[in-house]
């Protein structure tokens, strides 16, 4: 009986060795690293992003207008809402500012993130000489769609003439950003800045 133990004991034993002798000698081989050939990040193809801007909404008339309805002009985008205060401190200057640069291909676009019925009453103190768009969640989105994490009011977008997003500005227009928006619309226009020249000029707006 013991002689059949230690036998057992035996075959284990060396059945035991054979395996580890098997995974030993087949296991995978490290694949040395002068070996490997890496692909620069750079290579690789970036995925291309439309910064065309175009969205529709209906007027202070009901009438639908698209974004691209203006496009061979520069333009300044602006949501607001009456119940925004900021937002109607900006109406005077955008007015101002659509007066006096009218002749030089700006135009401005109101969007109103607000309901039809206080736009228009709003409208009637306000006279505004530019066109303004309503929607409440549809204008919302049209500017999630753009891009833009909606985080309140007032934002201002500033659109090329080929419709192209150039700078979101968070917050209250003043004249100084005026100033500057319009000195980059001019060399643009002249040919002295190209589309990646306007956004890099406008980047601390």
């Amino acid at each position: 009986m013991n002689k059949r133990l230690v036998a057992i004991f035996l075959a284990v034993v060396l059945f035991t060795i054979g395996v580890a002798t098997y995974l030993v000698q087949n296991r995978p081989q490290p694949i040395p690293l002068s070996s490997i050939q890496l692909q620069p990040v750079h290579d690789a193809p970036a995925a291309k992003v439309s910064d065309q801007l175009d969205f529709s909404l209906p007027d202070l008339d009901g009438n639908v207008r698209n974004l691209s309805d203006w496009d061979g002009k520069a333009r300044l985008v602006n949501f607001w809402a009456t119940w925004c205060a900021p937002c109607r401190r900006e109406i005077p200057l955008l007015k101002s500012t659509q007066e006096a640069y009218a002749h030089n291909n700006l135009q401005i676009i109101g969007v109103a993130v607000d309901f039809l019925e206080p736009v228009q009453t709003y409208a009637e103190e306000a006279q505004f000489n530019y066109p303004v768009l309503v929607g409440q969640e549809d204008a919302m989105a049209a500017a999630e769609a753009s891009g833009i994490e909606f985080i309140g009011m007032p934002f201002t977008m500033v659109v090329a003439p080929g419709g192209e997003l150039l700078k979101t500005h968070i917050g209250e227009i003043v004249e100084s950003h005026i100033e500057t928006i319009v000195g980059v619309f001019e060399q643009l226009e002249a040919g002295d800045i190209d589309l990646p020249g306007a956004r890099a000029a406008l980047k601390d707006l």
